[in-house]
């Protein structure tokens, strides 16, 4: 069977690239695709297609006409579910379970979501009235942003792409979208679906490639972009912000996190566990919202630290499509470089490991994969390298603590400031400490739960901007007030 081509998307039409890539499969190392590359040439026919529409028909177009074609898109996804459930099984290794549940699922709920926001969304209008008796009206209009790049990447490449590009589409903009060289399928069936559900040619563009040199720095760097969304490591978010700054073209970025728990005393611990669990191993802990600090109250660390490695060692670690797999691989060869290098500096550090800390045996035909062990350690601090920087993996560290307000200091002493877990029985403690968390999100009894509508974004090294709801239409719009004496 001949290899899967995967190109690039322009204009309703497939563009190859100036070389190909090969994608592998983080399971077991065999060839998923051939992915072409875009050159700066492709990057300039996205761009000026994404242009060109922006000049016709979709610029022209009402809110009614944009929340019409999302909610057709969003149909078109859940008619070929399977094929999206296939692409990123395939890119990104994870259990088929968790990709039904979440990825695609969010994907077609993030388009009609949008869909609903921005038809239901208004501006201000004042009645000014002048101490001569003049009297005015004020009203705002909003007006897209225009070509708007979105680099999205690997852990959720789907359910991010599609959180960037409902809004971007929903306020009237043109995208051109560059996928992680990690997970370029998605993207490109994205693209097909798009032209099924009547998407006018050149509203939605996908390249195909790298960071540096290659079309991530091509695109950033395009004179004729208008904004850049992009969700990924915070250097990578550094660097596009000074490649956009000259331009001064306006950015959101959602970026890393080295986000806390905080467990009391109080709390139900079944239901802290069970919660802790998944905060810290979901999708292999690759997700920029996973636990990899928790700080348990002194009186019942020996308990967490129990239950968790208890919890830890159920995990199951195996193919995605086997019912049995509640963990699958880390995306790449690479990243389980980055992420072993941790676990030996946790030893070298200090830690005394609860569980974990290389990598697994799973057998001869899943040995060329990216897989390793769920990992708890005990005995850091916040002194400790693996406690303040990112490993973007299965990991966390165990650390008592005496008062509320040590707590709270130890949960804050980060650059980053994404989010923030609360485990206890006492709402008005769970209601205070959120509050005193330096984050962009604070959970009280819970983890990942998210309404479409409010605020998705953080602080510090994890990010600028917020994303989600009318969130989401303030960066995609640039408002005018208009101005009219009665």
């Amino acid at each position: 069977m001949a290899t899967q081509q995967l190109r690039n998307a322009i204009a309703g039409s497939a563009v190859d690239g100036r070389r190909t890539f090969d994608k592998t499969s983080p399971v077991d190392g065999s060839l998923v695709a051939q992915v072409h590359e875009a050159g700066r040439e492709v990057i300039d026919a996205a761009v000026a297609s994404a242009r060109k529409v922006l000049a016709g028909a979709w610029g022209s177009s009402t809110v009614q006409d944009r929340a019409a074609v999302l909610r057709r898109v969003a149909n078109r996804i859940e008619e070929r579910f399977e094929d999206f459930v296939a692409a990123e099984v395939a890119d990104t290794g994870k259990p088929e379970s968790l990709v039904r549940e979440l990825d695609v699922a969010r994907a077609a709920t993030n388009f009609r979501s949008f869909a609903d926001t921005v038809a239901a969304a208004g501006m201000d209008s004042y009645l000014t009235e002048l101490g001569d008796g003049r009297r005015a009206l004020n009203y705002a209009v909003r007006k897209p942003l225009g070509v708007v790049a979105v680099i999205v990447p690997w852990n959720l490449p789907l359910l991010l792409l599609t959180w960037k590009v409902a809004p971007a589409l929903a306020c009237g903009n043109a995208v051109v979208v560059k996928p992680s060289e990690e997970t370029p399928s998605s993207a490109t069936l994205l693209a097909e679906v798009m032209t099924e559900a009547g998407v006018p040619e050149g509203v939605y563009n996908v390249v195909h490639g790298f960071g540096q040199e290659s079309a991530g720095e091509h695109l950033t760097t395009h004179p004729d972009i208008d904004g850049v969304t992009f969700t990924g490591e915070s250097a990578t978010g550094s660097a596009i912000m000074r490649a956009v700054a000259p331009a001064v073209r306006p950015v959101s970025f959602e970026l890393g996190g080295k986000n806390a728990a905080v467990v009391f005393a109080d709390c139900d611990l079944d239901a802290t566990l069970d919660g802790l669990s998944r905060s810290i191993f979901l999708n292999t802990g690759q997700v920029c919202l996973c636990t990899e600090r928790v700080y348990v109250e002194r009186s019942i660390f020996d308990l967490v630290a129990g239950g968790l490695t208890e919890r830890a060692k159920e995990l199951t670690l195996g193919r995605p499509g086997d019912p049995a797999t509640t963990t699958g691989p880390l995306i790449s060869q690479q990243h389980r470089a980055k992420v072993q290098s941790y676990l030996d500096l946790a030893v070298s550090e200090g830690a005394t490991v609860l569980t974990g800390g290389g990598v697994p045996d799973v057998g001869a035909d899943l040995a060329d994969g990216a897989w390793i062990e769920p990992t708890l350690w005990t005995g850091l601090d916040n002194s400790a390298r693996v406690v303040r920087e990112e490993v973007f993996g299965p990991v966390a560290a165990l650390i008592p603590f005496d008062t509320e307000d040590e707590a709270v200091r130890v949960a804050n002493d980060t650059d980053y400031g994404l989010a923030a877990a609360v485990w206890t029985s006492d709402l008005r403690r769970g209601h205070r400490v959120a509050q005193r968390m330096r984050v962009g999100m604070a959970w009280v009894n819970t983890w990942y739960l998210r309404d479409l509508r409010s605020p998705f974004g953080g602080v510090g090294l994890s990010g600028i901007g917020r994303e989600g709801g009318e969130h989401s239409l303030h960066f995609y719009t640039e408002p005018t007030n208009v101005c009219v004496q009665l």
